[in-house]
């Protein structure tokens, strides 16, 4: 597995789609595959996955609301990881998709698609 920003397996759902709805959705890409990246410190698959996935929707639907209170768009998708990393996995989010209790809702998210990714 590689570290590198891939570019999204899905233009017509999750984060890229979504997000070409308030910005450019290649610019909000660009920025928000290397911060996800570095702060989950999960592989480039991973991002990707959890990106392009219904998780990647909200994560821009989250980044949209920053943009709507003023921010920039590189401002808001660090106030929505600030914010994802700050949510925890609950007990039932754990029962229903397998991710550790307690961790950070972001690294659990990301490791969730990029244990997927290994499987395939």
């Amino acid at each position: 597995m590689t570290n590198s920003t891939l570019p999204t397996a899905n233009q017509a759902w999750g984060f890229y789609s979504t997000s070409s709805a308030f910005a450019d959705a290649d610019a909000a890409w660009a920025i928000a595959f290397p911060a996800i990246t570095k702060v989950t410190v999960g592989s480039a698959e991973g991002v990707r996955d959890f990106l392009d996935s219904r998780h990647g929707r909200h994560f821009a639907d989250d980044v949209h609301n920053g943009i709507h209170t003023g921010l920039g768009l590189e401002a808001a998708i660090d106030a929505a990881i600030t914010r994802w990393m700050g949510w925890k996995i609950d007990r039932n989010t754990a029962r229903e998709h397998g991710i550790p209790k307690g961790l950070p809702y972001l690294t659990g998210f990301v490791g969730l698609y990029e244990i997927m990714a290994e499987a395939e």
